[in-house]
């Protein structure tokens, strides 16, 4: 049943059985005090398949979809309840890559770092493959890699050609990424970061 306080982002039903937020009241104006976090980040996921601003602002979010389970806060309550959820991001493709689809079976919830690490492989580049720039002292391609366990930029060497150099990059990458799958409880998140930066895409 539709509740009574509206939609949230056209499509969402807040049918909660307890307040989200709870406020108090200084000098006439109210205070936020508590937002429930399980709520925030429903209503994140909703606004970045459902509010035009945002999806101008980020286009990446252009066809992503919400399943109609999720429309209801409860549900997705449920499903949060039974994951290691707290102080963790929702994540849509990291065990499927190019995944639009915010859902039980597809989302996973992982750390701040690990998106972070894992959304490293797909960001925007420019001439030159990610990894890569080139050097003007050197009159060659240099390649490099953030290393997140020290949060410092490692230098790989120069190379003639960007692809060798961008290839650089990935392994170092990809050791990185065995390691953090060594960390991992949910072995789906382990695989994904075994595969993802993997020569073949396999687990390695």
């Amino acid at each position: 049943m539709k509740s009574s306080r509206g939609l949230v982002q056209g499509v969402g039903v807040n049918d909660a059985d307890y307040p989200v937020s709870t406020w108090i009241s200084i000098d006439g104006r109210q205070s936020t005090t508590w937002r429930c976090p399980i709520y925030q980040a429903w209503k994140s996921m909703l606004r970045r398949c459902h509010s035009p601003k945002l999806k101008a602002k980020y286009p990446t979010y252009m066809r992503c979809t919400v399943s109609p389970e999720w429309h209801s806060f409860s549900a997705f309550r449920g499903w949060m309840l039974t994951q290691d959820w707290e102080g963790k991001q929702l994540d849509k493709d990291i065990i499927t890559p190019g995944n639009k689809v915010y859902s039980p079976e597809t989302c996973v919830l992982v750390s701040a770092q690990i998106n972070s690490f894992m959304l490293d492989g797909g960001a925007a580049r420019g001439e030159w493959p990610i990894g890569v720039c080139w050097s003007k002292s050197t009159g060659k391609f240099q390649s490099q890699c953030k290393n997140p366990f020290t949060g410092k930029s490692e230098y790989l060497g120069v190379f003639a050609d960007p692809n060798e150099a961008h290839e650089a990059w990935r392994a170092r990458k990809h050791e990185l990424a065995l390691a953090y799958a060594d960390m991992q409880v949910d072995p789906r998140i382990a695989m994904a970061l075994r595969t993802r930066f993997s020569e073949t895409g396999v687990t390695a």
